[in-house]
């Protein structure tokens, strides 16, 4: 029986690992669009409920706009009929939002470019807009009170989304919004990864980011922060990993265990992330279950050493890797910057003047990084291969998450507007 049972570990942590090595995935540079369709960066405003939706490379020039909120006043009346809904949403706008209403978190466009899906932090929801009329098609309200980052199956037809105050993540039809399945996380389920294959989804939960007990030894008190890692078609856990316990084996004891943005290496054998707190990023082996090099990137000496002030805990959020795996992307957050990283070597290039860039993502060609600077309403691309930036365009207000999608080739918005 123990053994049989750890020949099953071992298989499991081997599928984990030997997956296809082709590039896929939204943050790799893409093939080439379907028949009447042309490949876009949507863009997510989450202050002003839009996403501008630009040229995927090139000049990255705007093409159409979208209300992501277009039933708004019907969503606020529910809201102002219901005493805890009402109070959730102000505490989304006084906490996580700075003062605003988030309704534009996370965003992917369905496999035949018809439609976009758009999770809505704010409205406790995810929902599918027709991008010829504007329309919805459906909506799918999430468990407990806010709706957080997204991620779509390899073959873009499932979608997953983080229920962060449920402790949950749902697996939607990305056609019908009909749930598929869903699954338990750590505290406050933030980023969600398909592994390439589509197999395996991977889950960070960065536990409680809104209290001002930031001290190294308040730790403790942010909640379970963890990976969970769950079959993509039983949604059963298959494997957790405790960063705690990985950092702590590292040394590095006084660092937060809670996993931010991350990104795969090509052939998935190298997991990239970023944690609370920390101007750099970890390098993490999957098959031996370990933290295996530390980056520390630069600090901007105006940027205040309290960590009271730096929104959300983070202090960068926002890493992406070139489709052929030899380097990465950062977006300093706090310290207003973003830079390209050689990944053999973890030598940055230039550090890139931004404000406040919020995430970072591949452009459809795969030669440029491209990160929203929540702080100017702009995204900026940055060229891989000299560190250096090529183009700005402007966006609605704060742009947070921006990924690759398809729509109609003469497409130019709802209504042709």
């Amino acid at each position: 029986m123990a053994a049989s049972r750890t020949r099953h570990l071992c298989s499991v942590a081997a599928a984990l690992v030997l997956t296809v090595a082709a590039p896929a995935t939204a943050a790799s540079a893409s093939a080439a669009a379907p028949d009447g369709l042309r490949e876009v960066l949507f863009v997510g405003n989450n202050w002003d409920g839009t996403a501008d939706v630009i040229r995927s490379s090139g000049d990255f020039a705007k093409i159409g706009r979208i209300d992501v909120v277009p039933d708004k006043d019907a969503r606020m009346a529910e809201i102002n009929a219901d005493p805890v809904k009402w109070i959730y949403f102000q505490a989304i706008r006084n906490s996580v939002g700075e003062g605003h209403d988030q309704f534009a978190d996370d965003m992917y466009a369905t496999p035949d470019g018809r439609s976009v899906v758009v999770s809505r932090p704010s409205f406790a929801d995810v929902v599918s807009i027709d991008l010829a009329t504007g329309k919805l098609n459906w909506r799918f309200p999430v468990a407990g009170y806010r709706a957080d980052h997204m991620a779509v199956s390899p073959d873009g037809t499932r979608v997953a989304v983080s229920a962060s105050t449920a402790n949950t993540v749902h697996v939607l039809d990305i056609g019908t919004g009909k749930q598929l399945g869903s699954f338990k996380t750590g505290d406050k389920p933030h980023e969600n990864i398909f592994t390439r294959d589509g197999k395996y989804i991977w889950n960070m939960s960065i536990g409680d980011v809104n209290t001002a007990l930031d001290d190294p030894g308040w730790d403790w008190t942010k909640g379970d922060r963890r990976i969970t890692v769950v079959d993509a078609r039983t949604y059963q856990q298959v494997k957790v990993v405790d960063m705690r316990q990985r950092l702590d084996a590292y040394g590095l004891k006084d660092f937060s265990d809670a996993v931010r943005p991350a990104v795969f290496s090509p052939d998935e054998s190298k997991l990239y992330f970023q944690v609370s707190f920390f101007n750099g990023f970890f390098e993490y082996d999957v098959a031996g279950d370990k933290i295996t090099r530390v980056k520390t990137l630069p600090k901007n000496p105006a940027t205040s050493e309290d960590r009271t002030t730096w929104v959300n805990d983070s202090r960068h959020h926002g890493i992406s890797m070139n489709p052929e795996g030899t380097k990465l992307c950062v977006a300093g957050t706090m310290d207003d910057y973003a830079t390209v990283v050689d990944r053999a070597t973890l030598q940055e290039g230039p550090l890139v003047t931004a404000s406040k860039p919020y995430w970072a993502t591949v452009s459809g060609d795969g030669k440029e990084c491209i990160v929203s600077e929540s702080g100017a309403d702009q995204v900026t691309a940055i060229d891989f291969a000299t560190g250096r930036k090529v183009a700005s365009v402007p966006v609605g207000d704060h742009p947070q998450r921006v990924r690759l999608g398809h729509v109609p080739a003469d497409w130019t918005g709802p209504g042709g507007s």
